[in-house]
């Protein structure tokens, strides 16, 4: 019986100590805040987009007539 309870504690311990899953987080929470910045930022780039194809628009519109 003090056998198996020593082997569970071991195993126990080993795998409180173990750190496979550390990376597999971090690289999840990287991809995460670098998905939000390309998604704020795809905002901001189709407001500028916007704004440039109405006034070349806008222009072309004023010349040709």
């Amino acid at each position: 019986m003090n056998a198996t309870l020593t082997a569970l504690s071991v195993s126990l311990r080993d795998l409180l100590n173990r750190e496979n899953g550390q990376d597999l987080v971090e690289y999840s929470l990287v991809f995460t805040m670098i998905a939000f910045g390309c998604v704020s930022g795809m905002g901001f780039l189709a407001t500028g987009l916007n704004t440039v194809f109405s006034s070349t628009g806008s222009l072309l519109t004023t010349n040709i007539s």
